[in-house]
C-alpha cells in the first residue's frame, strides 16, 4: 500500500526538525568556541588552567607524589619535550621522552642545584637541558629541568620563571607547615594555662573535703584525674563535641566543688550534633574564660549556659555567662594579639578556628562590661580530612 501524503508529510517534518537540531547544537559548539576569544586568549586561558591544576598538586610541597602529577602540567606550558622535577638529592618526577636520561640527570643539575644560576647543559646528541633552581627563602631546594632539540633564550627564561613559581609554591607549603605548628604551640600553651591555675584551686577544694566529707573528696579526685589525662593526652588534633562536653562537665564538677552554689550552670546539647569533630581543646577555654573573667569576679550567684544546635550543615555551640563582661574594644585588642596574656584562651581558640575553617568560622563574640558574654562557635558537621 503506497505511503499516503500525510504520512509523507510527516516524515519530511522529522526530518527537517532533525536537521534543525543537528544545526542548531553545531552553531551552539561554535559560539562556545569563539567566546574563548582570540589565539592568544585560548592560549592564556590553557596555561593558567595548567598553572592551577599543577599548584593543587604542589600544595604540600615538594614531594615525588605532587610533583609527578605537576609534571604533566608543567610540561604542558613549556611545550618541551620533557620535564623533571628534582629536589636537593634526587629525581621527583619526569614526563615525556627521553627517560633513559633520569638516572644522570642529578650530575647535570648538580652545578645549578650548588651555586642557584640557572644553566643549559648538552643531555645527549639529540636533546639540551635548561635547569632552573627552585629557591625557599634562601635555600636552594630543587631544580626543574626542561628538555629540547634547541634550549634556545625563550625556553631558558620561560623554565626559569616556572622554577620561581614552583618555588612560591614550596613556600606556601611551608607556612602552611609554619601555621601548622603554631597551632600545636597554642594548644601546648593552653594545657600549660589550664595546668598552674586550676590545678591549685582543684587541689585546694579536693582538699577541703577529706576531713568533711571524704566520700565526695574521693570522687572529685577522679574527676579532677579523668580530666587532666584529656586535657593532656599527646595524641590528636581534633575530638568529638561529645568528648569535650564530657571534659567540661568533669572541669564545671571540680569548680562547682569551690564556688558552690554561686556556680549554676544549664545544658541544652542536640543529640544529633554529639559526634561532630572539632579542634581539641576547643570549648574547654571559653567555659573556663567564663569562670574565671565572667563569674570569679561578680558578686553573688553566677549563671552559664551551654547550648549546642544543629544549623543544617554546622554544629552551632554557644557558651552564655552573666559576669562582668569585658569592654568591646579590649576584647579586639585581645583577638588582634595586642593585649597581655589575660584572656589567652579567647585568643587562641579563635585562631585555631580561623586557621582550620577558615576566616570565616572565627568566635562570635557580643560582650559588654557587666552585661555578660555570648560566644558562638559554628563548624561543619562533616569534615572528612579530619579524624577525632
Amino acid at each position: 500500500m503506497p505511503d499516503s501524503p500525510l504520512v509523507t508529510a510527516a516524515a519530511i517534518a522529522v526530518i527537517v526538525l532533525a536537521v534543525a537540531v543537528v544545526v542548531g547544537v553545531g552553531l551552539k559548539v561554535i559560539r562556545s568556541f569563539r567566546e574563548l576569544g582570540t589565539d592568544a586568549e585560548r592560549a592564556t586561558y590553557q596555561t593558567l588552567h595548567a598553572a592551577s591544576r599543577a599548584g593543587q598538586h604542589l600544595r604540600t610541597g615538594l614531594h615525588a607524589a605532587g610533583a609527578a602529577k605537576a609534571s604533566k602540567q608543567l610540561r604542558s606550558m613549556l611545550r618541551c619535550d620533557a620535564l623533571a622535577i628534582t629536589d636537593a638529592e634526587s629525581v621527583l618526577a619526569w614526563d615525556g621522552a627521553a627517560e633513559e636520561l633520569k638516572p644522570s640527570l642529578m650530575d647535570l643539575a648538580a652545578g645549578v642545584l650548588n651555586d642557584g644560576r640557572t644553566a643549559v647543559v648538552s643531555a645527549s646528541r639529540e636533546l639540551s637541558a635548561v635547569v632552573a633552581p627552585i629557591r625557599a627563602g634562601n635555600r636552594v631546594v630543587g631544580a626543574v629541568a626542561a628538555f629540547a632539540p634547541q634550549a634556545g633564550a625563550g625556553l631558558v627564561r620561560a623554565t626559569s620563571e616556572l622554577a620561581d613559581w614552583v618555588a612560591v609554591q614550596v613556600e606556601l607549603a611551608e607556612l602552611d607547615a609554619s601555621r601548622t605548628l603554631l597551632i600545636e604551640a597554642e594548644v601546648r600553651a593552653l594545657r600549660a594555662q589550664i595546668s598552674p591555675h586550676f590545678i591549685y584551686n582543684s587541689l585546694n577544694a579536693i582538699a577541703s573535703f577529706i576531713n568533711t566529707d571524704p566520700e565526695r573528696a574521693r570522687e572529685l579526685v577522679v574527676e579532677f584525674a579523668d580530666f587532666t589525662r584529656y586535657s593532656f593526652r599527646r595524641h590528636g588534633d581534633f575530638t568529638t563535641l561529645a568528648e569535650e562536653l564530657r571534659s567540661i562537665d568533669r572541669y564545671l564538677l571540680l569548680e562547682k566543688a569551690r564556688f558552690g552554689e554561686r556556680l549554676q550552670l544549664s545544658l541544652r546539647i542536640a543529640p544529633e550534633v554529639l559526634s561532630t569533630v572539632i579542634p581539641f581543646l576547643s570549648l574547654q577555654p571559653l567555659v573556663e574564660n567564663a569562670v574565671r573573667h565572667g563569674l570569679e569576679a561578680k558578686e553573688g550567684p553566677g549563671h552559664i549556659t551551654i547550648c549546642a544546635n544543629d544549623s543544617g550543615a554546622f554544629a552551632e555551640v554557644t557558651i552564655e555567662d552573666d559576669g562582668v563582661g569585658i569592654d568591646p574594644e579590649h576584647l579586639r585588642a585581645v583577638l588582634a594579639g595586642y593585649s597581655d596574656a589575660e584572656h589567652v584562651g579567647l585568643r587562641n581558640v579563635d585562631a585555631r578556628l580561623r586557621q582550620v575553617y577558615g576566616d570565616d568560622h572565627g568566635l562570635v563574640i557580643e560582650t559588654a562590661r557587666g552585661e555578660g558574654m555570648l560566644i558562638t562557635m559554628r563548624v561543619p558537621k562533616s569534615q572528612p580530612r579530619h579524624d577525632a
